[in-house]
C-alpha cells in the first residue's frame, strides 16, 4: 500500500548554482507543460476526491489547484516587474490564507484550471522573449530577505510545478483513495 505523500515529495527546492540558459530553456519547457499534465491528472477526480486533503494537516487538492493559480499569477507578475524596473521590491502574500478564502476552499477546479492554461500561455510567451542578461536580473523578496535573480525564480517555479503535481499522483496512486 503506498502512503499519503508528504509535504516534499520530490524533495525541497534547490537553487541552481550557476546560470546555464540551455538549463533555464528546459525549466521553462516544465513551466508550459504544467497545465495540461495539471488537467489531465485532475479531470476523473469527484468532488469527494478534490475536497480530501493531499497529506496529513495538508490542503485539499481542490485548495492546491486554486492555489497555484493564486501562486503563479503572483510570479507572473513578479516577472514582469523583475524585466521592467531595477530589482523591485515585490508584494508578498499569505498563502495559507487564501487558501481558505470561500474561491480557494471551494470555487470549481475548472475556473483555476483555464487560468492556469491562459496565464502559462501568456507566461511562457514572455520567457520565451527574454535573453542573456534578462535570466540575471532580480527582485527583492522582503519576507525571506532574499534577492532571487530571474532564472532562480524560474526554476522555483518549475520545481513549483512539478512539487504540486506530485502531491496529486502520488494521492491519486494511493489504494485506500
Amino acid at each position: 500500500m503506498n502512503s499519503i505523500p508528504n509535504q516534499y515529495p520530490i524533495g525541497k527546492f534547490q537553487s541552481p548554482a550557476s546560470f546555464l540558459q540551455s538549463h533555464t530553456n528546459e525549466l521553462i519547457k516544465v513551466i508550459a507543460k504544467f497545465p495540461v499534465k495539471m488537467r489531465d491528472e485532475t479531470s476523473m477526480l469527484n468532488d469527494e476526491q478534490l475536497d480530501t486533503p493531499y497529506r496529513k494537516g495538508g490542503w485539499t487538492v481542490r485548495q492546491l489547484i486554486h492555489h497555484v493559480a493564486d501562486s503563479h499569477m503572483n510570479a507572473y507578475i513578479r516577472f514582469k516587474l523583475t524585466i521592467t524596473e531595477n530589482n523591485p521590491i515585490i508584494k508578498p502574500y499569505k498563502e495559507e490564507k487564501w487558501a481558505e478564502t470561500a474561491d480557494g476552499k471551494g470555487a470549481p477546479i475548472w475556473i483555476s484550471l483555464n487560468l492556469v492554461d491562459a496565464l502559462h500561455t501568456r507566461w511562457i510567451m514572455f520567457l520565451t522573449s527574454l535573453k542573456g542578461d534578462d535570466f540575471l536580473k532580480t527582485y527583492f523578496h522582503p519576507d525571506l530577505q532574499k534577492e532571487f535573480k530571474l532564472h532562480e525564480a524560474i526554476a522555483l517555479y518549475a520545481w513549483h510545478c512539478e512539487h504540486h503535481l506530485a502531491h496529486i499522483t502520488t494521492l491519486k496512486s494511493n489504494e485506500n483513495w
